[in-house]
């Protein structure tokens, strides 16, 4: 059975693009492959963080994980940094990267703009998120296409240790989202729906309160046609709420137009309302069992049992490569 890595970063709240994008379709992969899904805590860290909110919001993802569907006899959930092992690779990692292409990474060069002093975990991320999917022999990474150029690197370091020192690492795959996947922020449909959003309407968290979303999705940018019809370009608006309705209700698009032909954009909002509410409602519900409980510790303990076990295999023949300490078995 192939390997599957995925890591969320524990900041701010999971969007419902985060969830129809890459979480929901965990779930799925759940069954198909042997899966590692990680709470990326040290990938934070990277630009100024509150410590009590980190570690709320590290639980709060945790419990997440498991409130969407993944299950923990299926697939290991764990957080990065209960797991020694991803900081030393990171390092190796590191120093099997050359400056030169860590400062040609798009993300580094968007966020080191906006900071006047740029901490050196900014530029030294990308090493340590290839210890991340190095280390448990992963042959495929789902990725949206901002961490596609990541996982690129992640393949090119990977390449060049084992041509230095023998065949270590198994090569990632990279697997993007299937088209239709991309959800839009519903005041600017234009861009993509995202947590860090200064705008409250734009955004739908998991975990906002049943009525507020459906007063945002109410109150969502469209157009003045007045026509339910898919049009990326001309209609953002409408066809992302097409997108929406479909992604989750399972619905084709061509279908919900038909039954909206002639009717308005009030009936139509209702309707996504109720799909995006009933579909959330189950989530949040589990959600509030699972976040001060025993059962998520004991998940989250045997999950980080079961990460080092496999981490630290890889590890040892890391430092072995290299010549790390003494030699072990």
């Amino acid at each position: 059975m192939k390997t599957i890595f995925s890591g969320i970063q524990p900041t701010g709240t999971v969007t419902l693009g985060n969830y129809i994008g890459a979480m929901r379709q965990f779930v799925k992969l759940q069954d198909e492959y042997h899966c590692y899904f990680c709470i990326v805590d040290e990938h934070a860290i990277t630009v100024p963080q509150d410590r009590l909110e980190l570690r709320k919001n590290i639980k709060s993802l945790a419990a997440l994980y498991l409130a969407v569907g993944i299950d923990p006899e299926k697939a290991t959930i764990f957080i990065q940094s209960e797991v020694p092992a991803h900081t030393e690779a990171g390092w190796i990692m590191q120093c099997n990267s050359y400056i030169g292409e860590l400062e040609r990474m798009t993300q580094y060069k968007d966020k080191s703009r906006k900071q006047a002093s740029i901490p050196a975990g900014l530029l030294t991320y990308p090493p340590l998120m290839a210890a991340d999917i190095l280390l448990y022999k992963t042959d495929i990474v789902p990725v949206g296409d901002d961490q596609k150029q990541h996982v690129e690197l992640t393949r090119d370091i990977a390449e060049r240790f084992n041509k230095k020192y023998g065949e270590i690492f198994t090569i990632p795959d990279i697997q993007l989202p299937a088209n239709g996947a991309r959800i839009m922020a519903l005041q600017e449909p234009t861009k993509k729906m995202s947590k860090s959003d200064t705008n409250q309407k734009s955004t739908i968290r998991l975990l906002d309160d049943l009525k507020q979303i459906e007063k945002k999705i109410k109150s969502a940018v469209t157009d003045s046609e007045g026509i339910v019809k898919y049009d990326r370009e001309n209609k953002p608006g409408i066809s992302n709420l097409l997108d929406i309705h479909s992604a989750l209700s399972g619905e084709p698009v061509s279908s919900i137009e038909a039954r909206f032909e002639g009717k308005g954009y009030g009936d139509f909002k209702a309707e996504v309302a109720h799909v995006v509410v009933e579909a959330i409602r189950p989530i949040q519900e589990r959600y509030n069992e699972l976040l001060n409980s025993d059962e998520l510790d004991e998940i989250l303990d045997r999950g980080a049992e079961e990460a080092n076990k496999a981490a630290n295999k890889t590890l040892r023949k890391m430092k072995n490569a290299v010549g790390l300490g003494r030699k072990r078995r």
